[in-house]
């Protein structure tokens, strides 16, 4: 897969993933409303947030500063390549 090129597209994506992001949690809290629920789901979205943010973190210091990986799965596919899987 390409990398994104285009400013306009990138915007696009930021835009329809917290479009997701925000209908997700409300039809969840419209559904099960409580303060318990708005709690959790708030750190659960945080933290999933700063667990993703470290990921990179640590590959781009850490791993293999020179590479740059487009997710997760990018990074999970060259680590499996690396180490002499299939």
């Amino acid at each position: 897969m390409r990398n994104l090129q285009s400013t306009k597209a990138m915007w696009l994506k930021a835009w329809l993933f917290l479009f997701i992001g925000i209908l997700s949690a409300g039809i969840l809290l419209v559904e099960h409303w409580s303060w318990r629920t708005a709690a959790l789901l708030a750190l659960c979205v945080w933290g999933f947030s700063r667990a993703y943010y470290f990921a990179f973190y640590v590959i781009e210091r850490w791993v293999d500063p020179k590479f740059k990986f487009s997710g997760l799965g990018h990074f999970i596919a060259w680590w499996w390549k690396r180490r002499g899987g299939a």
